[in-house]
């Protein structure tokens, strides 16, 4: 049975018990790795963990993911242990959860169930909660069953039944509608949100991103005395936070911090978070901030590049930050990652180890990448702005009867053809 989501919690732990599947592509300890994961996904949303089933086959079973046979020897642990729910590692098709419940007669969730009841958890803003609603409405749709009727009292004038309407679909209808009034209240606070990045345009944008608990916050508070609440929990921040940071007397650049990233990221909460996303689609660099003391970083880095490509941004320039430095366990990893890595940065937000290091890389990169410059243009030739464009972002423009000014901020390796336009329009 699926349950909806939200904030209710119980005041002792569920108990649960998780379950992963070994498929002919994947090897043991990588679905021991994911399901220690998962542990600290249901840590995180409360559960208590009582034990971790590990199947192998082939390929997942249609109709129990898992087959029936390994279900049925789960219902029996359920019945001696007080079991009240099973998680399992990867995402279950409408059939399967219905198949599984039927015989385990208690909840059955899958990863993406529990990443979208931890989001919910953690959102505390307006933009935070449409997101994950809308995150939650579009993946519940296909998975709705009759038990839907609370959502009549959040769409007001909905609910009637037509003639020979089931429930059923009533419900649904209720849910598509839910959604449609969620997108619409995206695209306002998108709207706005974009205003305010129109305001800061003239500034260098870092924004930092990274596997979620990489200590992207604590680095963000290390360096903007931000505020920004730290947890050593996964997904403890949600909404973006953007900051000025002086790089030294000359550069002053905007910092943003986003959620972080995970493996088996549900589609519809990429989706969904992309107004939040936003600060990282817009920033000038990338900081790809890794927490090096992490078994699996170098996975974790994988899973960071594969979601940067879903966002179209793989492209933009990025910075490594290694973190946690102060945590290093294995012999000589630090050595072997600085050849690996030579233009990396290596640092211990919580320690303030490496930050001047930092700025100074962050400041270089300033300085190798863009350029500000005010021009002026002979408007009365022809229109030279649709020149400009694909070449520069234009931060402010002025006008006199003969000319127009405009401030540029544009990649150095455009300074050129600028400059050929700006020749010609004078």
């Amino acid at each position: 049975m699926i349950e909806t989501f939200g904030n209710n919690f119980k005041e002792t732990p569920e108990r649960a018990v998780l379950v992963g599947l070994i498929c002919k592509e994947e090897s043991r300890w990588e679905v021991l790795d994911h399901l220690d994961e998962l542990r600290a996904l249901a840590e995180t949303s409360g559960a208590e963990i009582i034990d971790t089933f590990v199947q192998s086959r082939p390929t997942p079973d249609p109709a129990f993911f898992i087959g029936k046979g390994k279900v049925q020897e789960l219902a029996d642990f359920i019945e001696i242990n007080d079991v009240e729910v099973i998680i399992f590692d990867d995402e279950l098709s409408p059939a399967q959860i219905k198949n599984i419940g039927q015989i385990l007669k208690i909840k059955v969730i899958d990863r993406s169930t529990l990443i979208l009841d931890i989001f919910a958890d953690h959102a505390k803003t307006n933009e935070a909660k449409v997101q994950v609603e809308l995150a939650q409405l579009n993946y519940l749709l296909p998975r709705l069953t009759r038990q839907w009727q609370h959502l009549s009292r959040q769409v007001g004038g909905i609910g009637t039944k037509g003639p020979g309407e089931t429930q059923l679909e009533t419900d649904r209808r209720l849910v598509r509608t839910r959604i449609a009034h969620l997108k619409e209240k995206l695209k306002k606070i998108d709207h706005q949100n974009t205003v305010q990045r129109q305001k800061r345009k003239d500034l260098f944008r870092a924004a930092l991103i990274g596997y979620t608990n990489a200590g992207k916050s604590t680095l963000m508070n290390a360096l903007t005395k931000a505020g920004v609440k730290t947890e050593n929990k996964l997904f403890a921040t949600l909404d973006t936070t953007v900051r000025r940071l002086q790089i030294d007397k000359e550069k002053l650049i905007l910092m943003s911090d986003t959620v972080g990233f995970i493996r088996k990221l549900p589609h519809h909460l990429v989706a969904s978070f992309r107004t939040t996303l936003a600060e990282s689609l817009e920033a000038d660099l990338l900081l790809h901030i890794v927490d090096v003391s992490h078994p699996q970083f170098e996975e974790q880095i994988l899973v960071v590049r594969d979601l940067l490509k879903q966002l179209k941004i793989e492209q933009k320039d990025r910075l490594l930050v290694f973190n946690k430095v102060d945590l290093i366990k294995r012999s000589g990893l630090l050595e072997q990652l600085k050849e690996t890595y030579p233009q990396a940065v290596f640092v211990s937000a919580a320690k303030g180890l490496g930050l001047v290091s930092l700025k100074q890389r962050i400041g270089q990169i300033v300085e190798e990448l863009y350029e500000v410059k005010r021009v002026r243009l002979n408007f009365t030739q022809g229109s030279p702005e649709h020149l400009i464009h694909p070449l520069a972002k234009i931060v402010e423009k002025k006008y006199d009867e003969q000319y127009i000014y405009l401030k540029l901020k544009y990649p150095k390796e455009n300074e050129a053809k600028i400059l050929h336009i700006v020749e010609q329009y004078q």
